[in-house]
């Protein structure tokens, strides 16, 4: 019976940080670029535009991806050993709308923007965002463009005003 209870416990804790993330975090829609769509509209914020229409965000997604894919291509002597497969095809792969990104991409990304990017996960263990990645530092670390990542392979951009803790965690002010 235990066992039940503790279990019931662990899932509702993480129905209600689903519940918290989604809500810090910007909606952005699961339809392949949400990568994409998460830093475009993180640079949109960043530069202290409004948050952009899902048409824009859609166009800036699909803009971004086709710099980032050059990108690779550019820099393909340093980056065709970390990319899985054979390398034209995973840049062809990549050049399509519905196919997710993941890290090889969030570098690209800070390269071609030259912004720093950092993304976040929710930390179920306290009322905080937990830094799992840094890119771009090479272009600042302040204001970086911030993307939530959940573990089921969703990014949204995240938009909360945040203050440094010291174990390289963020907390909601």
């Amino acid at each position: 019976m235990m066992d039940c209870y503790s279990n019931f416990v662990d899932s509702l804790k993480c129905m209600i940080w689903f519940v918290i993330c989604h809500y810090y975090g910007l909606g952005i829609t699961g339809d392949g670029r949400c990568l994409f769509r998460s830093v475009a509209h993180g640079a949109y914020l960043r530069s202290g535009k409004p948050s952009p229409s899902e048409h824009l965000q859609k166009q800036l997604a699909d803009e971004l991806r086709s710099k980032v894919v050059d990108e690779f291509i550019k820099r393909r002597g340093d980056t065709e050993w970390f990319l899985e497969g054979d390398f034209e095809t995973y840049i062809s792969q990549m050049r399509l709308p519905y196919v997710w990104g993941g890290e090889p991409e969030l570098l690209m990304c800070s390269h071609v923007l030259e912004m720093p990017i950092t993304v976040y996960m929710c930390n179920q263990n306290s009322d905080s965002f937990k830094i799992i990645a840094e890119y771009g530092q090479e272009y600042g670390k302040d204001n970086p463009i911030r993307v939530l990542y959940h573990s089921y392979g969703h990014y949204e951009a995240l938009q909360i005003p945040v203050t440094r803790t010291s174990s390289k965690g963020y907390s909601k002010r």
